[in-house]
């Protein structure tokens, strides 16, 4: 996959999420004595979504390649933590974090966890100036649903998605930076707990191409580095991209397609990263050392 493909993926993945890991296309909500039915709002997407993903991105793909039945949450920030977030820099980066713990919840079915995440991203939310965006009612949306893990991923989306736009809209780029890097990497932290090493994994793969994003999210943050905080943080994750500037990138020749006197349609063209075992573990021990370092903070 190469960087542009990529970054428009992002974006296509960003409006289509909550369709994403089932069939299920509606969720119902319980409204006094009936039961309504609400298709997946199609969010609107600014400028940022072309740059980095939404959280939900790679845990989608990891259920779709054959992770669906795991309800391992021994590795999320525990919400016992949120009490120990008290300056800005801690609230807006575990607001992040929580938030993707709460998209992994939802969207691998583990309902009684999802409504637990649920309330330390309404206090957090509440604490960062996102109060209006997550309303009480989705509590009950969610407790509605609590057995529905395509209709949680909706409704966990429908708070992230919320949740941007209304940092966005109150000119909180500073903490809007903060919570995407938070999110961006617990994603990946999720992901290397689920995904152990092998060869021409399609999860490894995935978890190559994210130094691209990686490229974009810390152009993101150059952004807003006139804030110590996010000045702070960027440095972090350029350690953190020069890591993943160790996966090779080569040139792949194009090949042929079709017998011998037919046309023929040349596939296969561009660049692709190819990362060993010994970079993956490095990439894998540096990302657990960074994440640690936000959400173990007293």
């Amino acid at each position: 996959m190469n960087k542009s493909t990529l970054l428009f993926f992002s974006a296509i993945t960003a409006l289509t999420f909550s369709n994403c890991g089932g069939g299920e296309k509606s969720e119902e909500i319980e409204t006094g004595d009936s039961v309504k039915t609400e298709e997946p709002k199609i969010n609107p997407v600014s400028e940022t979504f072309f740059q980095v993903p939404s959280p939900g991105e790679m845990l989608t793909f990891i259920k779709m390649v054959g992770g669906k039945n795991n309800k391992n949450t021994s590795f999320l920030n525990s919400p016992a933590n949120e009490k120990n977030y008290t300056d800005s820099k801690s609230k807006s980066i575990n607001f992040g974090i929580y938030s993707c713990d709460l998209s992994y919840c939802s969207i691998f079915g583990i309902g009684s966890e999802s409504l637990k995440y649920f309330k330390t991203v309404k206090t957090m939310g509440d604490q960062i100036g996102v109060s209006t965006a997550i309303k009480p009612e989705v509590l009950k949306r969610l407790e509605s649903n609590i057995g529905v893990s395509d209709s949680l991923a909706v409704i966990t989306d429908d708070v992230y998605f919320s949740s941007f736009e209304a940092l966005e809209d109150s000119k909180q780029g500073p903490t809007l930076a903060l919570v995407v890097a938070g999110g961006w990497l617990e994603s990946i932290y999720i992901a290397t707990n689920l995904a152990k090493f092998e060869e021409k994994s399609p999860v490894v793969e995935r978890l190559a191409d994210q130094k691209y994003t990686l490229e974009n999210l810390v152009e993101f943050l150059k952004k807003h580095e006139s804030d110590a905080n996010v000045a702070s943080v960027k440095a972090d994750f350029e350690g953190l991209l020069a890591e993943f500037n160790k996966i090779s990138e080569k040139d792949v020749t194009a090949t042929s397609t079709g017998k011998e006197g037919d046309k023929t349609a040349m596939l296969g063209g561009g660049k692709q990263l190819f990362i060993t075992k010994e970079v993956y573990e490095t990439i894998v021990a540096k990302i657990k050392t960074l994440r640690n370092s936000y959400t173990l903070t007293k």
